[in-house]
């Protein structure tokens, strides 16, 4: 594990541990413009025939925005540009998982060390919808045990915030993380599906437990999920 120093900047990772990838500094988008997500298909938008008629695939979900994410005290959210593949910060918790999807993510940052990101994938049905988010779950669940198996300076503890009544379901969880060193990090996830879509949300900053806005994220997940369809 790299034991970077860290700092409440824009130039400087804050992470407490690579477990969760490099927060990279530096807002996400240079203009500062909540870029749409509407105008992306998905990767496989090629013309589909049904019954001897062409059609075109549906549009890829909508993300969230900006002004959805938790309010921050003393800084406004700035939304990046929707990207094919996976956020570093995520692939550690589920990396078992990732192999074989179609995904598309949106970073979003703060002025200060708080950021996050919505990850999205789209499958082939409602079924595989389900076991995907399923997995997900399993995965959001176990993660503070592999970050302790991982590296023994870390202590990891998770904390299930329940289930959201919001289409297919959804499931909100805390992760806080803290080094030998004294660095400490408060995460909150959710997993979420409608239709053949799964999304997952994760917000994080310095801190614990007492620092996350699990009302306002509960609320935030609920928009993301609403949004996809």
């Amino acid at each position: 594990m790299s034991k970077r120093t860290r700092a409440a900047s824009l130039t400087t990772c804050v992470a407490a541990s690579v477990a969760f990838g490099a927060v990279l500094a530096g807002p996400a988008d240079a203009t500062g413009k909540d870029t749409s997500a509407s105008k992306h298909t998905s990767t496989n938008a090629s013309a589909k025939v049904t019954k001897g008629k062409a059609t075109k695939a549906s549009a890829w979900p909508k993300f969230l925005s900006a002004s959805q994410l938790p309010p921050h005290p003393s800084s406004s959210w700035t939304a990046g540009k929707v990207t094919d593949g996976v956020p570093d910060e995520l692939r550690f918790c589920i990396q078992d998982t990732l192999p074989g999807y179609d995904s598309r993510y949106r970073d979003f940052r703060t002025d200060l060390d708080t950021n996050a990101q919505q990850l999205t994938f789209v499958v082939g049905s409602s079924a595989k919808a389900k076991a995907l988010a399923t997995r997900l779950n399993k995965d959001i669940r176990a993660c503070a045990t592999r970050i302790e198996q991982s590296d023994p300076e870390t202590e990891a503890a998770l904390k299930d915030y329940g289930k959201l009544s919001v289409e297919e379901g959804a499931h909100a969880y805390g992760l806080h993380t803290e080094t030998s060193w004294g660095a400490t990090d408060i995460n909150l996830y959710s997993v979420g599906r409608d239709g053949r879509a799964v999304t997952l949300v994760r917000w994080a900053q310095m801190g614990d437990f007492s620092d996350a806005p699990v009302k306002a994220f509960k609320k935030t997940t609920t928009t993301a999920v609403n949004k996809l369809y």
